[in-house]
């Protein structure tokens, strides 16, 4: 199985079953919604730029927390 896969598989999985995981991603899923919804406006004012900004900052912190999730649950697996 390629890393891709695997890596699809387990974020499936977790999605299923590990609520934090599952909280996480559905906050990124809004706050990628929102970017897109930003990066849309052809003149955003300052305060939207700010807004912008912002949700990049917490998306990427929340990746940063699922990555973790999964590099745990990885370990895990390899130790049993």
């Amino acid at each position: 199985m390629s890393n891709v896969t695997a890596e699809t598989a387990l974020k499936e999985f977790l999605l299923t079953n590990d609520e934090t995981f599952r909280a996480l991603a559905t906050e990124h899923h809004d706050y990628e919604t929102r970017l897109s919804e930003l990066s849309s406006l052809h003149f955003p004012n300052e305060d939207e730029q700010v807004e912008e900004a912002t949700i990049k900052k917490k998306k990427l912190h929340l990746k940063d927390q699922m990555e973790a999730i999964m590099t745990r649950h990885k370990t895990s697996q390899m130790s049993h």
